[in-house]
């Protein structure tokens, strides 16, 4: 992308119109989160998030995705605990989301590790869905437990 976007800029042959395009879709949805903001409604439409959904692949965007659910269930899960957690539900909140962060980070940052160990079955088996699949499910479910901690 960014590297279309500097060769179009030195050929001087950038689309102009689907930059406008981007543009005007781009102030919509900040208008529209705007709007959003001043109801006081608890879905947003950030703009940045639309843009990297538009830009990135889809085997990007899916993880990302899914990411947002499991914070979503898992705030969702603390919410319900309110009462039992009582005076201590802000600082049990604040710790849950302060520990899917740092989880999520640690496993981008040790994505390349977990891709070179994939690596091994998937040549033995030939096949990269089905355990692709299967640790994709793992992480899921790790990253939830660990978020929805108290």
């Amino acid at each position: 992308l960014m590297s279309s976007v500097a060769d179009g800029v030195f050929k001087r042959n950038l689309p102009w119109p689907m930059i406008w395009i981007g543009a005007v879709i781009a102030v919509a949805i900040i208008v529209l989160d705007k709007v959003l903001e001043a109801r006081g409604a608890e879905f947003r439409t950030p703009v940045l998030a639309v843009a990297v959904g538009i830009y990135l692949p889809l085997e990007l965007t899916v993880p990302i995705f899914v990411g947002g659910l499991i914070a979503y269930f898992a705030s969702r899960s603390l919410a319900r605990r309110k009462d039992a957690l009582g005076a201590g539900y802000e600082a049990a909140t604040a710790r849950a989301e302060r520990h899917g962060l740092l989880f999520s980070s640690g496993l981008i940052t040790g994505e390349a590790l977990v891709g070179i160990l994939l690596a091994i079955p998937f040549a033995a088996a030939q096949r990269t869905d089905v355990l692709g699949l299967a640790a994709f499910a793992c992480f899921c479910l790790w990253l939830y437990r660990v978020a929805r901690k108290a």
